[in-house]
């Protein structure tokens, strides 16, 4: 059996070796670091730039408002958004005008439309019970038909007056959001869809009736808090 020998690399060379190891690890070291301080610097200015995107588009569904507090409902109430969420909360935000009136509130529904899920923004005014303005938060439809759900005056008038009312025990809407073939709409809670693009239609009532169908009972008969802006 032969022996295999082991040639150890001269001194010089394993110094090398060693310093760039070195200067390696110091370089990763210094992008770390660069990538770390340069995503907490970023947190600060995304997360006001998030926060004038959403109020620009609570103030769009809800004319006449100036500022807008996040609050949560759950099955003990309504209360401001704090950095800890209840479990099982559901998210709003109250709108208010200059003299701090409340002028609506505004949520989130979203379902699944022809290319993907469609999210909207609605206005609902506790007073009317009714919702009274939409807005699209996102969505993937196709240009020139799904999208027309952002255009199309006839559709847009469905959310002037969209009842949602409660029924007498205030536990559940009273009649669900449907939607229904352009040109039969025949009730103040139905939704007239788009020729054309009745998938999408549907998407946008399937989202606001599973959102409102949730939220309205816990938010409304605690909606006299919302007034004073110091829900607890």
């Amino acid at each position: 059996m032969s022996e295999q020998n082991v040639t150890a690399l001269p001194e010089s060379q394993a110094t090398s070796s060693m310093v760039m190891i070195r200067a390696l690890g110091l370089a990763a070291t210094i992008c770390g670091l660069i990538i770390v301080s340069t995503y907490e610097g970023t947190l600060k200015p995304v997360a006001a730039n998030k926060q004038i995107a959403l109020e620009r588009a609570v103030f769009k569904v809800v004319p006449g408002a100036t500022s807008m507090r996040e609050f949560v409902a759950t099955t003990a109430g309504i209360q401001p958004a704090g950095e800890t969420t209840p479990e099982n909360a559901l998210k709003f935000y109250a709108a208010y005008d200059r003299a701090g009136a409340l002028k609506g509130v505004a949520a989130e529904g979203a379902a699944n439309g022809y290319a993907g899920e469609v999210r909207v923004l609605y206005a609902y005014d506790p007073a009317k019970q009714a919702i009274t303005g939409i807005g699209v938060v996102s969505m993937h439809e196709t240009p020139g038909i799904g999208d027309k759900i952002l255009t199309d005056p006839d559709f847009l008038r469905n959310f002037n007056a969209l009842d949602v009312r409660l029924n007498a025990d205030m536990k559940a809407v009273a009649n669900a959001v449907k939607v229904v073939k352009h040109g039969t709409k025949q009730n103040p809670w139905e939704i007239d869809a788009i020729s054309g693009a009745t998938i999408t239609s549907k998407a946008v009532g399937k989202g606001i009736r599973e959102s409102t169908e949730k939220l309205l009972p816990l938010l409304l008969p605690n909606a006299d808090k919302l007034k004073k802006g110091d829900a607890k």
